[in-house]
């Protein structure tokens, strides 16, 4: 069942990216030749129209299969034969349907258990937020100017940023505004850098505008994870090693799912979509990665033929979006092949 709800989840979140290509694509008066979920053989399709849909062997990807999208066409309902803007709004449907699923998921996730705030439960004594005069009951408003809004945006800050020495901490006690420079102490139990501060998990309501106020502040917060996650796997201080692909992610559902399961039904639904709020987000920033063969690849290319007047030649561009994907395929195999040694 737990396998089965994770191939369900992924395959949800792969479909409505694509959907966002074929929706932006039809509104532009793209033909879409197939629309598919899965990758390697079909097991079957269906469609009698202009659009074949398929479903195929592996539940991990999909596409959205444009007239004239890298090969050359001549029909002026081909997605070469469209304009910059018509092109940018169908590549870049994919990535912001994730953000919209992500944001709706948002809103049932916090209309469900409500918001965990920055209010401090207590502070430990002889830790670094004591001696700065933080007290209980004082909410934290931003961390050297970044600005939280739920409880673990603070830990978060302070694992993504170990190598800042300060943390200028701007706090609210009684309706005032405070602020407090605060050095962190390295703890050997918990191999990182602390506050000293700790949170009930208590979980209060908000109004209906605040269900969609803090859903805003939910996709900022995991555009934020997801970008300043890739900058420490760029400079060394996340390896490859400890980056997940599909069978991690599978892998990370199972074992939510069983920890879930003991607390009832309710607790699994809110837990599979904490998870795929997480998963949409991500994976509509790293679409947009300026890499050959990703979303944003493609918005890089749309970017520079509006800079230079004219198109690139389409030899150079499939060509480029070719290595592309090469490379990222080979990423997903050596991604893969680590989370099943993880797994041995």
């Amino acid at each position: 069942m737990k396998i089965i709800l994770a191939i369900l989840i992924f395959s949800f979140i792969i479909i409505f990216h694509e959907l966002g290509h074929f929706l932006f694509a039809k509104k532009c008066g793209v033909k879409v030749n197939e629309f598919t979920l899965g990758l390697g053989p079909t097991l079957f399709s269906w469609g009698k129209g202009e659009t074949k849909y398929c479903l195929k062997a592996l539940p991990f990807g999909g596409s959205c299969v444009m007239e004239g999208e890298d090969e050359e066409s001549d029909s002026d309902r081909a997605f070469n034969q469209k304009n910059k803007w018509e092109r940018f709004q169908i590549v870049f449907g994919g990535p912001f349907f994730n953000f919209i699923l992500a944001f709706i998921l948002s809103i049932v996730y916090i209309a469900s258990i409500g918001v965990n705030d920055t209010t401090i439960s207590s502070v430990m004594e002889n830790m670094p937020a004591q001696e700065a005069g933080l007290q209980a009951g004082d909410k934290i408003i931003s961390i050297n100017g970044y600005h939280v809004h739920f409880y673990n945006e603070i830990s978060i800050y302070t694992f993504l940023h170990p190598n800042e020495d300060n943390y200028k901490v701007v706090y609210k006690r009684d309706g005032e505004k405070h602020t407090a420079t605060i050095k962190p102490k390295y703890s050997e139990e918990t191999g990182r850098k602390m506050l000293g501060i700790t949170k009930n998990t208590e979980y209060k309501k908000v109004s209906p505008l605040g269900v969609i106020e803090y859903s805003f502040y939910e996709i900022k917060y995991q555009i934020y994870v997801t970008l300043s996650s890739l900058k420490m796997l760029f400079t060394g201080q996340v390896s490859v090693d400890e980056v997940s692909g599909p069978v991690g992610v599978v892998t990370t559902i199972s074992s939510v799912y069983d920890q879930s399961i003991t607390s009832g039904a309710f607790y699994v639904f809110i837990n599979m979509t904490s998870i795929a709020i997480l998963l949409s987000a991500n994976l509509g920033v790293m679409n947009l990665l300026p890499f050959p063969a990703l979303d944003g690849g493609r918005i890089l290319l749309i970017i520079i033929e509006a800079i230079r007047g004219k198109k690139l030649n389409p030899e150079i561009e499939n060509g480029i979006n070719l290595v592309g994907f090469g490379l990222l395929m080979l990423l997903m195999i050596v991604v893969m092949y680590n989370d099943i040694i993880k797994l041995l």
